[in-house]
């Protein structure tokens, strides 16, 4: 069923973000991502609505929402920085979602996510304004997480075996 949706005003803009970050608040991401589609329709290239959007996105990996719908809005966000940034944060909430879900290989699943999304805070470290740390701080946490969980580990080689079409 196709519906022809509804416009809102580009007055409404700042109501609609705040009504947003509320659902996203409320864990209600879906709802959240709804009101930033409606603001980027208008605004196409709003930066707050894009991030915020991302974000709503990498609330939903525990329900099974791919990764793709996050990283198909981080080439729209300006600034290497800003990218350098929120890509780190796609890798580390998918990382947080496979120790969630649990299971087999969850933990080299974890890991490796979570190592990828340090290199991003190590790249944005580099490009980051003065006085501003989120990087730091987000490289501390995944970190913390991998120091105080020892089942999130790489997979050893020895354990490999690839998969074969015998």
């Amino acid at each position: 069923m196709r519906f022809s949706l509804k416009s809102i005003s580009t007055d409404g803009v700042p109501k609609a973000l705040e009504k947003a970050e509320r659902y996203r608040l409320l864990n209600e991401p879906s709802l959240a991502e709804s009101i930033y589609l409606d603001i980027l329709e208008i605004l196409p290239t709003h930066q707050q609505a894009l991030v915020a959007l991302l974000l709503a996105r990498t609330d939903q990996f525990d329900s099974g929402l791919a990764i793709e719908s996050a990283q198909e809005v981080l080439h729209r966000i300006e600034g290497e920085y800003e990218r350098a940034y929120y890509a780190g944060i796609i890798c580390e909430r998918k990382g947080y979602s496979y120790l969630q879900r649990g299971g087999l290989g969850s933990g080299a699943k974890t890991y490796h996510a979570l190592h990828e999304a340090m290199k991003h805070y190590v790249r944005a470290e580099t490009l980051r304004p003065p006085a501003n740390d989120d990087a730091i701080l987000r490289w501390n946490a995944c970190a913390r997480v991998l120091m105080r969980n020892p089942e999130i580990r790489p997979l050893p080689d020895s354990e490999f075996q690839p998969i074969t079409g015998e």
